[in-house]
C-alpha cells in the first residue's frame, strides 16, 4: 500500500476534522491536516500555459484546422499562390481571438483575486484575527457578521440569537431569495464570544466534498474535560454554503470544513472546456459540406489532368516544361502534389475573410452589451456582463424559457384563499357566493365540522412548519410582516408563512418557538405549550412534511402535511372522497393545495420512532435511506383532517 503523508487522510468515505486545530487531549500533538486551501480558480489560463493551450484550443476548430493545412501545403509544396494569402488572414484571426480570449481571463483573474483577497476573520488563541480568505483552512472557527457573505462551507457552531439560528439567502447558488433557516449545534449555541468559542475541543466527521446543495451527512463528537464525549448528528441544516448571504442575524461562528475548490460552489462550477455556440455549430456543418466540396473538385481537377497528358502532345506546355528531377518523380508523388496545388487553387470556397469578420464582430459586440442602457439594472447599479464574446449570438437564438412559476412569473407572494375540513369548505370572503352560507367573524363556512376538528386543523396548520417569529423592527428583505403587528414571520417556504396567517385570521396565532417549546394563542386568547419532540423535514421526493408535539397534558401528537398523493395513501380511506373534491377543484382553479393529517401516538410507539430517528441521525452512510425509512413507517394510518388552497400572486 502506498505510504501516506503525516496527517493525510484518505479521501475515500468520509474526512475527520479537528475544531479550531486543537487536539482532543492535551497530551496529543496536533499534526496539520492536509487538504486544499480556500483558493477559487474560475480562469482557464496562467500566464505559462496561454499560449500553447490557447493555441491548442483555436486549432481545434474546424475553420482554424483547415486553413493551417492550407498555409503548411503552400509552404512545402510548390503551389499557384503565395504562402502569405493565407498565412496572413490565418495569422490575424489567431492573433484577435487570442487577444479576446486572454482579456476575458483576465477579468476572471481579477475576480478570483477581489473573493481569494478578501478579508476574513478567524478566532485564534480567543481572540480575533484578520486574514484573507485564501488563507482559510479547514478547521478554521470563522466569525461572518451581517450582510456577509460566507468565505467557505462551515459547519454552524454559535450566532448572536438566543436560539442558536440564523438566515440566510442563496439566490447566488440557486436563484432562490427567500430566507433559509439554519441551526447551530445545539450544545455548542452557548458559546457566542471568541473567548467561549476558543475553548470548544470537537472534531467533525462528513462526508467527502459533493456538489448536491442541499445534502450534507456529519457528525460532530464534543469533549468535556471529566466528562463523556457527545456526538450530536450533522445536516444540511448545519452546513452555511460558500456564496450564501448571512441576513438578519449580527454574527455568526462556524468551523471550515471544505474550502476553495472543494466547497459547493465550487463543484457546481460548469467545466472550463470551450463552448460552441449554436451559429458556430451551423457553419462547421457547413464547411464540411464545402469542404468536401473542394476535395471532389481538386480530385477531378487532377484526374482530368492526368487524362489530358496520357496522350503524348498534350503535355506541358514549352513555358512549363518539367525538369528531369520532376520526370523521375513517382507518378503517384506527382499526382499527390498536382492535387494539393488544386486544393490550394480553389480553397477559396472558403473565405478566410468571414472568419476575420465574425471575431471582430464577436470581439466589438460584447462592448455594445455591456453599453446597452436596455439592460442596465437600476436596483443594483448594474450592467450586462460579459463572461465570455464567443457566445454573444446565443442571446437571439432563444425561442422558448422554461420557468418554475413561483417567483419567476409571480411576485412569489403566497395569500390564504380557504380551507376544507372534514369535507366542510371555509373561505375567507366578503361577497355571497351561490348555497347556503353562515358567518362567523372573518369566515363563511358552507356546512359546518365539529369544533374539536376545526380547532384541530388550525393548530396543526400552527404547530407543523418551520416558521420563525422576527421582531418588525428589525424587518428587512424576506420577512413577511403586518404593519399593526410587532413581529414578522420568517420562513424559507412561503406557503408555510401563508398558512399560519391564515390560521392567525380565524383565531389561532402562532408566537414562536422558545426552549423547544412552540407557543399559541387560540381563539379564546388563552395561550398554549406545545413541546416541539421532531421535525420530520419536507423533501421533494416524500413530498410532506411532519412534526411530533406533546401538550401539557402529555399528549403525543403528530401533524402532516403535503400533497394530495403524498398524504392520501397514508390516511383512513374513507376520509378521504369529500376533501378530494375540494382539492380538485382548487387544483382546477389555480391554486396551491395541501392536505392536512395527524395521528395521535402512544408513549411505546414514540419511543420506538425516537431511537430509530437518533440512530438514523447518527448514521454516516446511507443516511437518507434510513430516514426516509423511518419516516415512512411513521407517517402511516393518519386520520385526514382537512386541506388548504393557498394563492401564489
Amino acid at each position: 500500500l502506498p505510504q501516506q503523508c503525516a496527517g493525510e487522510e484518505k479521501r475515500v468515505g468520509t474526512r475527520t476534522v479537528v475544531v479550531g486545530h486543537r487536539p482532543v487531549l492535551e497530551t496529543d500533538a496536533y499534526v496539520a491536516q492536509k487538504f486544499c486551501d480556500n483558493r477559487i480558480v474560475s480562469s482557464k489560463y496562467t500566464l505559462w500555459n496561454f499560449l500553447p493551450k490557447n493555441l491548442f484550443e483555436q486549432f481545434r476548430r474546424i475553420a482554424n484546422f483547415y486553413f493551417l493545412i492550407i498555409f503548411l501545403v503552400q509552404v512545402i509544396v510548390d503551389t499557384p499562390t503565395s504562402p502569405v494569402t493565407s498565412g496572413l488572414p490565418l495569422f490575424f484571426v489567431i492573433t484577435v481571438t487570442a487577444i479576446k480570449q486572454g482579456y476575458e481571463d483576465w477579468l476572471r483573474h481579477r475576480a478570483d483575486n477581489e473573493v481569494n483577497k478578501s478579508t476574513v476573520f478567524i478566532v485564534e488563541n480567543a481572540k480575533q484575527v484578520q486574514k484573507e480568505s485564501e488563507k482559510i483552512k479547514v478547521g478554521d472557527i470563522v466569525e461572518v457578521k451581517a450582510d456577509e457573505t460566507f468565505p467557505c462551507d462551515l459547519i454552524f457552531l454559535a450566532s448572536s440569537s438566543i436560539d442558536g439560528t440564523c438566515y440566510v439567502t442563496t439566490a447566488s447558488l440557486d436563484g432562490e431569495s427567500n430566507f433559509k433557516t439554519h441551526y447551530a449545534v445545539r450544545d455548542t449555541t452557548v458559546l457566542c464570544t471568541d473567548e467561549a468559542i476558543d475553548t470548544l475541543t470537537a472534531t467533525i466527521e462528513c462526508e467527502q466534498p459533493q456538489p448536491d446543495l442541499y445534502k450534507f451527512v456529519g457528525r460532530i463528537i464534543i469533549y468535556r474535560s471529566n466528562q463523556e464525549p457527545v456526538a450530536r448528528s450533522l445536516g444540511p441544516e448545519n452546513l452555511l454554503l460558500k456564496g450564501a448571504t448571512l441576513k438578519n442575524t449580527k454574527k455568526i461562528y462556524g468551523v471550515a470544513v471544505y474550502t476553495g475548490m472543494e466547497t459547493k460552489m465550487a463543484l457546481n462550477y460548469q467545466g472550463k472546456s470551450q463552448k460552441r455556440s449554436a451559429v458556430e455549430k451551423s457553419i462547421n456543418a457547413f464547411l464540411i459540406v464545402y469542404l468536401c466540396i473542394l476535395l471532389s473538385k481538386a480530385t477531378v481537377c487532377t484526374t482530368l489532368k492526368y487524362v489530358w497528358q496520357s496522350n503524348p502532345s498534350n503535355d506541358e506546355p514549352w513555358y512549363n516544361e518539367k525538369t528531369k528531377k520532376e520526370r523521375d518523380t513517382f507518378k503517384v508523388l506527382r499526382m499527390f502534389t498536382d492535387f494539393l496545388s488544386f486544393m490550394v487553387l480553389f480553397n477559396f470556397i472558403i473565405p478566410v475573410s468571414m472568419y476575420v469578420t465574425v471575431e471582430m464582430q464577436k470581439f466589438l459586440g460584447s462592448f455594445f452589451i455591456s453599453w446597452d442602457k436596455e439592460m442596465y439594472d437600476e436596483e443594483i447599479k448594474e450592467g450586462a456582463l460579459v463572461n465570455t464574446s464567443d457566445l454573444n449570438e446565443e442571446l437571439g437564438q432563444v425561442e422558448f424559457v422554461f420557468t418554475d412559476k413561483t417567483g419567476t412569473l409571480t411576485e412569489n407572494s403566497m395569500e390564504f384563499i380557504e380551507c376544507c375540513i372534514d369535507g366542510h369548505k371555509y373561505k375567507d370572503c366578503i361577497s355571497e357566493v351561490d348555497g347556503f352560507s353562515q358567518t362567523d367573524g372573518h369566515l363563511k363556512y358552507y356546512g359546518k365540522a365539529e369544533k374539536s376538528r376545526e380547532e384541530l386543523f388550525l393548530r396543526a396548520l400552527c404547530l407543523c412548519h418551520t416558521v420563525q417569529i422576527k421582531e418588525a423592527d428589525h424587518q428587512v428583505d424576506g420577512l413577511i410582516g403586518h404593519p399593526e403587528r410587532k413581529y414578522s414571520y420568517v420562513s424559507s417556504s412561503p406557503d408555510e408563512i401563508a398558512l399560519v396567517k391564515g390560521a392567525e385570521k380565524y383565531g389561532f396565532t402562532f408566537l414562536g418557538l422558545e426552549n423547544d417549546f412552540m407557543k399559541i394563542r387560540n381563539q379564546k386568547n388563552e395561550m398554549e405549550m406545545y413541546q416541539l419532540l421532531h421535525v420530520l423535514d419536507f423533501d421533494p421526493v416524500r413530498r410532506r412534511m411532519s412534526v411530533i408535539v406533546r401538550t401539557t397534558t402529555g399528549k403525543l401528537l403528530l401533524f402532516c402535511k403535503g400533497a394530495d398523493s403524498s398524504i392520501f395513501p397514508r390516511v383512513q380511506q374513507e376520509e378521504i372522497q369529500q376533501t378530494k373534491v375540494h382539492v380538485d377543484r382548487n387544483a382546477m382553479d389555480g391554486y396551491r393545495t395541501l392536505c392536512v393529517a395527524f395521528r395521535e401516538l402512544t408513549q411505546k410507539e414514540y419511543n420506538k420512532i425516537d431511537r430509530q430517528i437518533s440512530e438514523a441521525k447518527m448514521a454516516l452512510q446511507d443516511r437518507e435511506e434510513k430516514m426516509a425509512k423511518v419516516f415512512e413507517e411513521t407517517e402511516a394510518d393518519m386520520h385526514l383532517i382537512g386541506a388548504t388552497a393557498v394563492e401564489d400572486r
